[in-house]
């Protein structure tokens, strides 16, 4: 099987393939650039959440407390009356 010029000068070099490899690289590795930020970003929401839930769930408990020792102290009240 014999070449037309034309279609020789369409062949793909190893330059040409290089360039293409260079540019994938460069847009893979900004793709993965943002996605590893995205991902960062998502794991300090979640650090933040859980954060926040303990504070809460802290505060809940202080409360809990509170109504407990308040409760006792109305039932004395209750009874001395």
């Amino acid at each position: 099987m014999s070449l037309t010029p034309e279609q020789f000068n369409k062949l793909v070099t190893k330059e040409d393939l290089q360039e293409v490899k260079e540019d994938l690289r460069g847009e893979f590795t900004n793709d993965k650039d943002e996605v590893l930020s995205a991902i960062d970003g998502l794991a300090k929401k979640f650090d933040n959440f859980h954060a926040e839930l303990a504070a809460n769930q802290a505060a809940h408990d202080r409360f809990d407390e509170s109504i407990s020792e308040l409760k006792k102290r109305v039932r004395e009240l209750e009874r001395n009356l």
